[in-house]
Parts: structure tokens; sequence; C-alpha cells
């Protein structure tokens, strides 16, 4: 298993980032950038755990999930500028 860790860590980040992208317009659409506190302790979480697991494959990915979920703070954040240039649509039914 050790020699297919980086293969399979490889291909967990690239699932996750995949997975993120939707993830990332659907909660600016739905909740708007007031939703990052959420990305913030569900990072915090997920780092927290890989620091306390012990095996090496599941303590990897969970801190790829980690750091994707601080990375998607600063991508809701983008996403609210896309939609501000008309690249995304704005949901008429949030109020600004």
């Amino acid at each position: 298993m050790n020699r297919l860790l980086g293969v399979a860590v490889g291909l967990a980040a690239l699932l996750i980032i995949g997975v993120f992208h939707p993830v990332v317009i659907k909660t600016e659409y739905h909740f708007g950038r007031r939703a990052w506190p959420v990305f913030l302790a569900l990072g915090a979480g997920c780092l927290a755990l890989s620091i306390l697991i012990g095996s090496p494959l599941l303590s990897s990915i969970l801190g790829v999930l980690g750091f994707t979920f601080f990375w998607s703070i600063r991508e809701l954040f983008e996403q609210v500028r896309r939609v501000r240039e008309g690249r995304f649509p704005a949901n008429p039914k949030r109020v600004k």
C-alpha cells in the first residue's frame, strides 16, 4: 500500500477539488459570502482529525480536504466577484 499512497492521495485530491468547484458556486448562490465561517470550521476540523488519525492515507486525505475548505473561502469571495461581473447568475431571492 505504501507504494500506492501518493497515487491514492493524488486521486483523492483531484476528486475533492472537483467536488468543491460546484459546492462553492452553489454555496454562494444560496448563502452568499456569509457562509465562509462554516468552511473555516470544517477545514479546521479536518486538519485536527488529520493530526489525530493514525492512518497515513486517511490523515493525508483529511489534510487535503481541510486545506480545500480553506481555499474555498477565497474562492467563495472570488465567486461573489464573478457574480457581480455577470459571469454567474445572482440569486434573485437572496437579499444582499
